[in-house]
């Protein structure tokens, strides 16, 4: 018997891989794949493979950049394998 959050989270990937590659896309994987509080606190942007993090302030870069392994696997887990192959985390001015 499969878990309903492993099902869930199967079904919900399958459902964003079959949407065309867009802005809104990523950002909604981006959402489920950070969780609330750090998509909330960065933006995003995927070219060339490269998810480019814009975090509002320095403790979120930090945040980010140690769950960064973590949401790079969910992030390929929801957009496909080879759609993600390094988060960039901008730095800030």
């Amino acid at each position: 018997m499969l878990p309903i959050q492993q099902f869930a989270t199967g079904v919900l990937a399958e459902i964003i891989r079959r949407q065309p590659s867009s802005r809104e896309r990523t950002a909604f994987a981006w959402q489920v794949a950070a969780g609330p509080a750090l998509a909330r606190a960065a933006s995003v942007e995927l070219n060339d493979g490269i998810l480019t993090v814009r975090p509002r302030d320095v403790r979120w870069a930090r945040e980010i950049e140690r769950a960064a392994d973590t949401i790079v696997l969910r992030m390929q887990h929801l957009l496909g394998s080879d759609a993600i192959v390094r988060l960039k985390v901008r730095e800030l001015s």
